[in-house]
């Protein structure tokens, strides 16, 4: 039987901040996932490190000042993975006055430390602006201010390996199917893929289930009523077809709402969010064709050249688990994060909604309230700016020069893609390598089997769609073809491994 100190159940951003934050506090903690790493919410955000510039006009200044904050945390931490981008915010004034905006730019400059990576405001004249020629000729005036974006699947594992490397047992694919308060500490029993059975004792559990947590929470309290959550599905879709770089759209909708375009992976377009009420296993969600016609419409009342759901490679959809609240408007339901306390049977600590950005403060808010509970727990230590994994080389642009010096050898693409997945992890990935050849057999886009190999040992990947599409976004490089050879690769590799199979 396990002893631990945190289990943490749940293994989203928030679990993965959670279960970082205990172990570099001395903590025996244990994290469980019922599926992958960044399955669901946290695989399918936006994308972004931000304040939430359209919260201000809710009046959640806390939250905004709270996540400008964060922001330049995380951007120390991991600095090859989140990186600032400029986004634009065209003006037309039958939707808001000049002068709103102008405001809520004021207050987003002043709300949180900016940073030389983070300019403040200003006003576009978009004829004049690189982005114009991507934008309806229409438009004439604009604002820019400045955001961050960050591979989110990445960050979570970032966090989970974090906490590994300080001693913390990353479970995924383990799913706990009994939870008991006696005597102070929880006895739970878990059970993995091939149906094993583990019964683990904890002092203190962290429900960050996500999506579940609301049900977890009236499960560890044996009782129903109102349920704590609201569940929200926002969907995404992607697009081949260039786009800056440097640059992003906050655009404006007629429903009051607002729709991004995104750069994403060098080559590709991300439009989202929808905001959609959601019933069902929160598993199961998936982009809906009313979604992408929304979505294709929003981002074509400002593209100079229309966009189609035909053009779309990728959709994604993910829900998102909001506090409750009455209002009909989903897109209206704060973004903010409520911490329960239990104490009754035993200790346990319930997260309930939050949003990518603030994973890393509530992380240590939940911890300290558990302090009376874990008296051995040390002090709080993640604000200090302390790197994720891999973060010694600093930017994406630092760390490609790092590891073209290391690898002359690599193709410019990949070299990029591992210096902005990897950074100075690059190092652990080169072992035993010393030309292309050593890279093994290849899967297509830049993916070989000594690549594949390492995210099965050192990042928890087990399947095809692990490494494709939350380890990487290959996902948009490989055809149906080579995704099949690789899942049979990896299948092969599993069969061979087994005990009583010769390697």
């Amino acid at each position: 039987m396990d002893n631990v100190d945190l289990l943490v159940i749940g293994g989203g951003i928030n679990g993965a901040g959670i279960a970082r934050d205990a172990a570099g506090r001395g903590l025996r903690v244990l994290l469980c996932e019922q599926h992958d790493l960044a399955a669901h919410t946290s695989s399918a955000s936006s994308k972004l490190v931000h304040g939430g510039l359209r919260y201000l006009e809710q009046g959640e200044f806390g939250l905004v000042r709270k996540a400008l904050g964060e922001r330049d945390v995380l951007r120390r931490q991991a600095p090859c993975l989140v990186r600032p981008l400029r986004f634009v915010l065209p003006w037309e004034p039958h939707l808001r006055p000049r002068w709103m905006l102008r405001l809520g730019l004021w207050l987003y400059d002043h709300l949180g430390h900016r940073g030389a990576a983070f300019p403040a405001s200003r006003a576009l004249h978009l004829p004049h602006d690189p982005l114009g020629t991507w934008l309806s000729p229409s438009l004439h005036q604009a604002f820019s201010y400045a955001d961050a974006q960050v591979d989110d699947a990445r960050l979570v594992l970032l966090n989970a390996l974090d906490a590994a490397q300080r001693g913390a047992r990353v479970q995924v694919r383990t799913r706990c199917v009994e939870l008991h308060g006696e005597q102070g500490h929880w006895r739970v029993v878990l059970v993995d893929a091939a149906g094993q059975q583990q019964t683990v004792h904890a002092h203190a559990v962290a429900n960050a289930a996500g999506p579940w947590a609301g049900g977890l929470l009236q499960r560890m309290q044996a009782r129903s009523g109102t349920p704590a959550l609201r569940l929200v599905q926002g969907s995404h879709i992607v697009l081949r077809r260039p786009w800056p770089d440097d640059s992003a759209c906050l655009l404006q909708q007629p429903d009051g709402r607002v729709v991004f375009l995104l750069p994403f992976t060098h080559d590709h377009l991300l439009v989202g969010t929808t905001d959609t009420d959601y019933q069902g296993d929160p598993a199961r969600c998936h982009v809906l064709p009313s979604e992408v016609t929304y979505l294709c419409e929003a981002a074509n009342r400002y593209l100079r050249q229309p966009i189609t759901a035909t053009e779309v490679v990728w959709q994604f959809a993910g829900v998102r688990p909001l506090l409750a609240d009455p209002d009909p408007r989903a897109a209206r339901l704060s973004r903010d994060y409520r911490l329960q306390l239990q104490v009754q049977g035993a200790p346990a600590v319930h997260v309930l909604g939050g949003k990518l950005t603030t994973y890393r403060v509530l992380a240590e808010e939940a911890l300290d309230l558990l302090r009376p509970h874990l008296p051995q727990m040390g002090p709080a230590w993640t604000a200090a700016g302390t790197p994720l994994p891999g973060s010694d080389w600093g930017d994406a642009v630092q760390a490609r020069s790092h590891l073209r010096r290391l690898a002359p050898w690599l193709p410019e693409d990949t070299t990029r893609r591992w210096a902005e997945a990897y950074g100075s992890r690059s190092t652990e990935l080169l072992h035993g390598v010393q030309g292309m050849d050593d890279l093994g057999e290849h899967f297509g886009g830049g993916l070989h089997a000594h690549e594949v190999v390492f995210l099965r040992d050192h990042e928890w990947a087990h399947t095809a769609e692990d490494i494709l599409w939350r380890r990487s976004k290959l996902g948009l490089r490989l055809d149906t073809a080579q995704v099949a050879r690789l899942q049979d690769w990896l299948e092969e590799q599993q069969h061979q491994a087994m005990p009583g199979r010769s390697r």
